[in-house]
């Protein structure tokens, strides 16, 4: 008896051997089968019992990877649900106004992309015609995250379908006139049919894991009832590429979502060559989807492979398979069968044999064409698997060709996302190949023309059928008439306006306000609070005992910290979502909690808080998918500023964030300087985002980690704050008529160094200065810009900045914890002379006093820059410049 071959240590050495003599019959057996029939014979036979282990249940690891097959053998699928041939005359009808819709606008060079929908046409027509619940059924219907450049595909269904006319597919990207349709699914832009925003890729994939998770949250707490919602998400193999789009598989499986499929259209392609030229991208996602949890479901190859893998006695075809890299398999499909005999079959005797008894025309089919993402009996059968798979999401990975029936000169080739048009003579191939009724005489116009059966046709009626049987029309959005959330009641808010002696940060204002909203008894459980983990960070701690931490296994141990007040408690109905380390999970959190209200009719009131480092920064590319999915509520930054987080440095000192912001039209940016503006600007977003008139907006607030006093609310000054601006304390009564006069501004934390300011230039300079709190430098602007369009329109007012600042005298200087560009949005609408201090340049970690001093924004920096203004003017002596530089040590 020989010695099992000994390799490197592992795991298995590790452990107890009851039968050493067992365990080397086994290894002996194993090596003669290699010896006697060859190792190839040995490897398929350990990976047979490795897959009978798998399925009787025992507890070994899995294999990563399967053999280059099917998953689903012909044998194995499902009877096929429908009229095939029909759907077949409705996809070439599709495909045919794709593609004249993108060539018929290239005249007026606004592009499109034709590929990628001819390669995913059959991944599509199967799931609209079996599989994708619409909105007029039961529940809230499926929720489909469509790959952008597939758009032109779903457009021209949705005219086949009566939904767009032909002007409007003339339009497609001409959309100032106001009757266009966008070149991606954009629901700001046309929100009665696009539900979600993808052609930022990364962004759907993990998008649509958190919907199908948020899903579940509205399920296990009772709000909704999504059982019947299934979530599907077309990808591209590239798009893979995108870390988004991997971020959150493990979340998918450890949460058994298998209410969610993943559709990757696996045409090998990128958009300028092959995604992976010298490996085989099936196979890596394949490995990387099984080792994250998920069940995996292949569709490769088409019934023109069949008789192939029977002949494949040897298997020298799936030996071929795993070793021939992506950009060699798209090279046979652009190239003769005399190549394909010679370098896919010439690789060894037995393929060579096999191909001996294929003609021809099998191999050119097989090779070129015959793709399972292709048939739509193959689609079938990996759909109805994924729908039926129970406890795991699962991914389809379709094997197809993109630019699939364009012709040669687009199928395979590296450049086809680039090309934007067909010829007139490839047009009359693709009818032919079609075997579309459109005479030649129409296809000698210089316009191609759309095609249509007829709105009485057989084809419209099957597809209207199924569509009816299936709920009604997708993809849809539907904002569903729902009555207006009641507001709060005003005691809600009153604790905060009353201010506070203690110090408080407003961090803490936020979250204790919110905490006390949750208790409201008609909007409470509408609240879903997000934190990307360190809510303790935030204060939040005192909601995982009251609200619970969402699990939907609920806590299946005993908390470390159980005998403590503000224990650790999760729950399968807790209402706190809490993310751990990612901020674009969390931030696709609150993009489905934020709509809600239009895909399940429910509304809902997300507040996501974080490091506001961490926000705009890190996910900006969200915040405009929020906006573009007209999403509302709370988005958070805390700890905000550049010289508040004491001690972090760099990497956590924002001081730009609300610059970001300003660009977003949907975001409404606030920067509250104490406790009781935070409650009327929570009120008032309350009031836009969900009251009589919903506007479909966010509010961005930023608020801080320095406990200070909290003085009680003025009286009036609620208009103020939501418009940007109010002032907050008087100048000291003058010394005499002709004292120096000025007017400090701040926002948030940089109120407390103008109110000393203030008292420094009184006591030390003789200069009084009034100071004035300004809670949105970005809603002055936006307001400044309207008046601005207005009077182009010769409708004059006054910007609401100019207005409330027209009588006061003096320069104006305005501060904040942010770069200069912050409150300088303002600057050209301001008629007093300007100037702004910021924290511009990179952060730096010391005390808050010591930052404040090296970034010139503290109270002594503030006097020197009023007594500058001041200076310039006569107001003052230019030597009280110098003087007070000395006398602060500056």
């Amino acid at each position: 008896m020989t010695d099992p071959v000994r390799t490197a240590p592992s795991e298995l050495d590790q452990l107890p051997d009851r039968d050493t003599e067992e365990t080397a019959e086994w290894a002996a057996s194993l090596d003669a089968v290699a010896k006697a029939a060859g190792t190839h014979r040995a490897e398929y036979l350990m990976r047979r019992t490795l897959q009978h282990a798998e399925a009787a249940g025992l507890a070994l690891p899995k294999l990563l990877e399967t053999d280059y097959v099917n998953t689903i053998p012909t044998s194995a699928e499902p009877a096929f649900d429908g009229d095939l041939e029909m759907e077949s005359r409705i996809t070439a009808w599709n495909r045919w106004n794709a593609a004249a819709m993108v060539t018929r606008g290239s005249r007026f060079g606004v592009g499109g992309h034709i590929a990628t929908f001819a390669s995913a046409a059959w991944l599509y027509e199967t799931g609209f015609n079996h599989f994708f619940r619409g909105k007029e059924g039961d529940g809230s219907g499926d929720q489909l995250y469509i790959q952008g450049h597939a758009s032109p595909g779903i457009y021209a269904r949705a005219f086949l379908d009566g939904r767009l006319s032909e002007q409007q597919l003339d339009n497609f990207r001409q959309e100032s006139g106001g009757d266009g349709l966008p070149s991606y699914p954009h629901p700001r832009r046309l929100p009665w049919l696009w539900e979600f925003p993808t052609v930022s890729m990364g962004l759907g994939p993990l998008s649509a894991i958190y919907q199908a998770r948020f899903n579940r949250y509205l399920e296990n707490r009772n709000i909704k009832d999504t059982s019947r919602s299934h979530v599907w998400a077309f990808l591209g193999d590239g798009e893979m590429d995108e870390p988004e789009a991997t971020a959150a598989l493990t979340l998918a499986a450890r949460e058994g979502l298998d209410n969610l499929t993943f559709v990757i259209n696996c045409n090998l392609q990128r958009l300028d060559g092959p995604v992976r030229a010298n490996f085989r991208v099936v196979q890596e996602l394949e490995g990387a989807f099984r080792g994250a949890g998920w069940n995996v479901v292949k569709s490769l190859w088409g019934t023109a492979w069949d008789e192939l893998f029977q002949l494949d006695t040897t298997g020298a075809l799936l030996r071929r398979l795993r070793a021939v890299p992506d950009a060699q398999f798209q090279t046979y499909a652009t190239r003769d069968v005399a190549y394909i005999r010679e370098h896919f079959f010439g690789a060894e005797p037995a393929l060579k044999q096999l191909a001996d008894v294929l003609s021809d025309a099998k191999i050119a089919e097989c090779f070129h064409t015959s793709r399972g993402g292709h048939e739509a009996r193959k689609v079938y059968a990996a759909y109805k698997a994924a729908v039926e798979h129970k406890g795991r999401p699962t991914v389809i990975l379709a094997q197809t060709v993109k630019g699939y029936t364009l012709g040669p000169t687009f199928e395979s080739r590296n450049a086809n996302h680039q090309m934007k048009k067909l010829t007139g003579k490839e047009f009359r191939a693709m009818r032919d190949l079609l075997e579309l009724p459109i005479p030649d005489a129409k296809l000698d116009d210089s316009l191609v023309p759309y095609g249509h059966p007829g709105a009485d046709s057989p084809e419209v009626r099957y597809l209207q059928e199924r569509r009816a049987a299936l709920g009604g029309p997708a993809p849809a959005r539907r904002v569903h008439p729902v009555a207006p959330l009641p507001q709060p009641a005003e005691k809600s808010f009153a604790a905060l306006k009353k201010g506070s002696k203690q110090g408080m940060a407003t961090t803490m204002a936020f979250v204790r306000l919110v905490k006390d909203l949750m208790r409201d008894k008609e909007t409470g459980k509408r609240w879903v609070p997000i934190v990307p983990d360190e809510a303790r960070t935030f204060g939040m701690e005192a909601l995982f005992p009251s609200a619970g931490i969402y699990s939907p296994l609920g806590q299946t141990y005993d908390p470390v910290d159980r005998d403590q007040l503000m224990y650790y408690k999760e729950a399968k109905d807790g209402q706190v979502l809490n993310e751990g380390i990612t901020e674009a999970g969390a931030m696709a959190d609150f993009i489905a909690a934020s709509t809600a209200y239009s895909t399940h009719g429910e509304t809902m009131i997300p507040f996501y808080i974080f490091y506001s480092m961490f926000g705009w920064q890190r996910t900006g590319d969200q915040m405009w998918q929020l906006a573009d999915q007209l999403g509302k509520g709370f988005i958070v930054g805390a700890t905000a500023g550049r010289t508040t987080l004491t001690g972090e440095g760099l990497q956590h000192a924002d001081g730009h964030s609300h610059l970001i912001a300003a660009t977003n039209p949907a975001s409404l940016n606030y920067d509250p300087a104490f406790a009781y503006e935070v409650a009327v600007i929570v009120q008032d977003g309350l009031k836009r985002m969900y009251g009589e008139q919903p506007e479909d907006v966010f509010y961005y607030l930023t608020v801080y980690n320095e406990p200070m006093p909290q003085p009680a609310m003025p009286e009036g000054v609620e208009e103020g704050i939501v418009k940007g601006l109010y002032k907050f304390k008087d100048a000291p009564a003058a010394t005499s008529a002709d004292a120096p006069r000025a007017q400090l501004l701040a926002s948030g934390t940089a109120i407390h160094w103008i109110l000393e300011a203030q008292e420094l230039l009184a006591a030390d300079w003789n200069v009084f200065a009034d100071v004035w709190s300004a809670t949105s430098w970005g809603e002055l602007r936006r307001d400044a810009l309207e008046a601005d369009e207005a009077a182009l329109r010769g409708e004059f007012r006054t910007p609401y900045v100019t207005k409330v600042l027209a009588d006061a005298p003096g320069p104006v200087v305005a501060v904040s914890d942010w770069m200069r560009q912050v409150p300088d949005q303002i600057s050209q609408w301001v008629e007093q002379d300007y100037t702004s201090l910021g924290t511009d340049g990179f952060g730096l970690s010391d005390t808050r006093e010591a930052a404040r001093r090296h970034f010139g924004v503290d109270a002594q920096s503030i006097v020197v820059a009023t007594l500058a203004q001041l200076a310039k003017k006569g107001a003052v002596p230019a030597s009280a410049v110098k003087e007070a530089r000395e006398r602060y040590g500056l």
